[in-house]
């Protein structure tokens, strides 16, 4: 199994890096006329930039991942097609705001209505805490799917930093499930995307040529979301939650800090760690180049945590992983020394 996994996955990468190059260059033009992002208080840009590149993303992402899953035929690769129509579903919801800013409450319905039905379609009897009641299991999960897609968002503000996220976290998605750990479609999945954002990243390296945009980073955070989720519910929470755990820890403390200031939280800001870092000194490249080595760091705890079978190690992992973010998040609030 494990060799067909390697197989499938690679068959799935290459592809989408190859279809998400080409589009993301062939769409630009267009997002030139129609989708320009002007700078405005959240940006770390300064001159007005294409954004909607994620339709190259994500279509290559659907495209070979589909295609792959389509052409195994086995009974465990089923196409799973609630997650896929959710997937294209917010991605149309981000195109509209990227194009014509939608208002919050419609924008979060319409979110909501996207990662509820990626939940709704799983099986009643595939539970992460079987002591808890089914209806507030999946309210809760409804309430975090609907946070993890708005703070991959949040924190898609600067040149390659999804890239710097994801490729970590896709990649380790990958070898879990090349260890079995992760179903054969999720695994597909995760390997699609970890080549479309391969194929996107040399347009968006410092100074990017174009940005992701909503069409990108929402339907990002929802596939990155479910993958989690299979993962939480084969029973390696520690593992879902250290993976991520750069975005998590940085959007949720903000967004605390914010409600705790009594600041209007979901309007545009630049209180990110990653954005106060860039005001504190750092350069795009190295705060981009420090998360992305952190996630690793992550990702190599995180399938740390599924081959142990010891709780005790497991949570140390979490620890580990928890220092090495708040860390990360620390230096990035002290402003740099000057070179002299």
């Amino acid at each position: 199994m494990a060799n067909s996994q390697l197989l499938l996955s690679f068959a799935a990468a290459v592809p989408a890096a190859l279809l998400s190059g080409v589009l993301t260059w062939a769409i630009r033009p267009l997002l030139l006329r129609i989708a320009l992002a002007k700078p405005n208080a959240r940006s770390s840009h300064r001159v007005p930039t294409p954004q909607g590149a994620g339709i190259a993303v994500i279509a290559a992402t659907l495209i070979a991942a589909a295609a792959v899953i389509a052409s195994a035929g086995a009974v465990e690769m089923r196409i799973p097609v609630a997650v896929f129509g959710a997937t294209l579903f917010i991605a149309a919801v981000g195109f509209a705001d990227d194009v014509k800013t939608i208002p919050v409450v419609p924008r979060l319905l319409l979110q909501g209505a996207a990662v509820a039905a990626v939940i709704l379609a799983a099986p009643e009897n595939v539970r992460i805490v079987s002591a808890c009641p089914f209806w507030l299991e999946r309210g809760l999960l409804l309430l975090a799917g609907l946070w993890f897609v708005n703070l991959v968002n949040f924190m898609d503000g600067l040149d390659l930093m999804t890239v710097a996220e994801i490729v970590p976290v896709t990649g380790a998605l990958v070898l879990l499930g090349w260890l079995g750990e992760l179903p054969a479609p999720a695994t597909v999945a995760a390997a699609a995307l970890f080549g479309a954002m391969l194929g996107f990243a040399p347009f968006n390296r410092p100074v990017a040529k174009i940005f992701l945009g909503d069409v990108g980073s929402l339907p990002i955070g929802l596939l990155i979301g479910w993958c989690l989720l299979q993962l939480a519910w084969h029973q390696h929470v520690t593992t879902a939650l250290l993976l991520p755990l750069y975005y998590l820890a940085d959007a949720t403390v903000t967004l605390f800090r914010r409600m705790a200031r009594r600041e209007p939280f979901w309007a545009a800001h630049r209180t990110h760690f990653y954005q106060r870092a860039t005001d504190n000194g750092f350069s795009v490249s190295r705060v981009v180049s420090e998360v992305f080595a952190l996630n690793l760091v992550l990702a190599a705890l995180a399938i740390g945590s599924v081959m142990t079978s010891s709780t005790a190690i497991a949570i140390l992992l979490f620890v580990v992983g928890s220092i090495a973010t708040a860390f990360l998040m620390h230096r990035f609030s002290r402003r740099q020394m000057s070179a002299g």
